[in-house]
């Protein structure tokens, strides 16, 4: 009884369906052990793997997965230039990033290029789990010193004087987006459509001159919009 509520909730936090998940390393055993936990996750399917960032992006475009699980560092097309690849052919898939380096240039530059977070390799694999269901769900993943490297890239920016631009609406929303709430989670909290709620964001990253959410929960943070 205990594992069927369990079920259910991982049902409802997923949205009610199965998350499609790609994985993206060129170690097979890597490939393998991600494979062989995942598949036990009721809410959870791996739909395809790939060895390196170009089988990734290709993979990704044929068969659509939710979310991407990259490795960074990889022979040929590393996770970053893949993750740029998808972000120009609008690949709406969320990527997640598994690595075993810690270093802040590793991760960093993955996460300005698109991914919605990292983990390590060497994560519990609940957590992973975890972490699958909460990009799936629009939330961004970052470690608080690793944001805080992301801040000081940008302390030149051009978007601080557009942050004027932005209406009492879409400064609400900006403020969800910094507590690292979903579309879904932002229109029940503001009685409004998950339609509505895209347009506003697209407003807000079109306003800031800002790539992604990830970028503009960053921005909220280092200028004080917060709910």
């Amino acid at each position: 009884m205990a594992e069927e509520q369990r079920s259910e909730a991982r049902a409802s936090a997923s949205g009610g369906r199965t998350i499609r998940v790609l994985l993206v390393d060129d170690h097979q055993v890597v490939r393998r052990g991600l494979r062989t936990f995942l598949e036990v996750q009721d809410d959870i399917e791996v739909v395809g793997e790939a060895s390196d960032g170009a089988e990734g992006v290709a993979r990704t475009e044929e068969l659509r997965p939710d979310v991407v699980l990259m490795d960074v560092k990889m022979p040929g097309m590393d996770g970053v230039e893949a993750l740029r690849k998808l972000r120009e052919l609008a690949n709406p898939a969320k990527v997640l990033i598994v690595t075993s380096f810690t270093e802040q240039r590793t991760v960093v530059p993955a996460l300005r290029a698109g991914a919605a977070g990292y983990v390590y390799k060497d994560v519990d694999p609940d957590a992973l789990a975890g972490a699958i269901r909460s990009v799936h769900a629009g939330h961004v993943l970052l470690q608080p010193e690793v944001a805080g490297a992301l801040l000081s890239q940008d302390e030149s920016g051009g978007a601080q004087g557009r942050g004027g631009t932005l209406t009492e609406r879409e400064r609400e929303v900006l403020a969800l987006i910094a507590d690292g709430r979903s579309n879904r989670e932002i229109a029940r909290a503001l009685v409004l459509s998950e339609k509505t709620v895209k347009t506003h964001v697209s407003n807000i990253l079109m306003k800031l001159d800002l790539a992604d959410r990830t970028q503009a929960a960053l921005w909220a943070v280092r200028h004080g919009v917060n709910g």
